[in-house]
């Protein structure tokens, strides 16, 4: 197994960007949850619903103010949290290799904006919890809106065309459409309030209907224009290296990234804390390494290493 410092310079002298791929373990550090325990549960009437069921677009149409009490919830924790000693890294990693230098990130907690990373190169193919953006109107016969983006199995330019190099257009600079959240909504928000009437007309929108949290529900797909799929594709193309840091492989996209490494062979680092199917892949090639343990104590050795070879 090579060396972090052997990987590190394998990759500067290579073209490409150093793509940098964090999920919830990088943000569980800084004492957010992953709301898949007992922290994830909200109670309506006398049923508790697990994340998998709140967080997907059919129960915003069922109940569209306890979903959003519940991500106004969350987002308290996210805000009452600070950037650790990895996030930190990884703005200083960005300082350093400049215009070689993305992230994409899993998690909607804005870390990583609030840490100093900039959005141009920091792609949150998840959303963003501080933001919202509105939903279509109802139909006129009553039924439900349809979702703001492709559902699951839309057609989309498929993920095997682009690991097989496919070119793609010049990707969107932002989502459209979003906003933040309005500052009329308390940050702290208790876990057990619920939305006043003057609070749900602060979250409609011009047309009437609901806005809705700036997230990825599961049982949505990604796409290029709110999620930068193919562009996070593309990237995992044309990476000198991947660094994964704080993620398992349990959600779509990172899977696609991981395995475009993989395919490549190029220089692949994996952070974790405990060994899962993204380890096991990197310990699998010739120029992967796997990293256990905490991602603020390794993500400075990152750095150090990707200083001492631009030295």
């Amino acid at each position: 197994m090579k060396s972090l410092e052997t990987l590190v310079q394998t990759a500067l002298a290579a073209r490409g960007p150093i793509v940098f791929l964090t999920g919830a373990g990088i943000s569980a550090e800084s004492g957010i949850p992953t709301f898949r325990g007992p922290e994830g549960y909200w109670k309506v009437g006398s049923k508790n619903y697990r994340a998998e069921e709140l967080a997907t677009y059919e129960a915003f149409q069922a109940m569209p103010d306890e979903v959003w009490a519940w991500y106004l919830f969350r987002r308290g924790v996210c805000r009452a949290a600070a950037p650790n000693p990895a996030h930190l890294a990884l703005v200083e990693a960005e300082r350093l290799l400049g215009d070689r230098f993305l992230l994409l990130t899993q998690n909607v907690d804005g870390l990583h904006l609030r840490a100093g990373n900039t959005l141009a190169r920091t792609y949150q193919v998840h959303g963003n919890i501080d933001y919202c953006r509105c939903t279509p109107p109802a139909r006129e016969d009553g039924g439900p809106s349809p979702p703001s983006h492709p559902p699951l199995g839309a057609p989309l330019r498929s993920a095997s065309s682009l690991l097989q190099g496919a070119p793609l257009e010049p990707p969107p600079q932002g989502a459209p459409g979003t906003r933040l959240i309005p500052s009329e909504i308390d940050i702290a928000w208790a876990k057990d309030r619920k939305l006043t009437k003057d609070e749900i007309a602060i979250l409609k929108c011009c047309k009437g209907g609901w806005s809705r949290p700036h997230v990825l529900w599961f049982d949505e797909s990604y796409d290029e224009p709110l999620f930068r799929f193919e562009s996070s594709l593309q990237a995992s193309l044309d990476a000198a290296m991947l660094i994964v840091v704080g993620t398992s492989g349990a959600t779509t996209l990172p899977t696609y990234v991981v395995a475009a490494a993989c395919k490549r062979n190029i220089p692949l680092v994996c952070i974790n804390m405990d060994p899962s199917p993204f380890t096991q892949q990197t310990a699998a090639i010739e120029n992967g390494l796997v990293l256990l343990g905490p991602a603020g104590e390794h993500m400075p050795r990152v750095l150090d290493a990707l200083r001492a070879s631009r030295a």
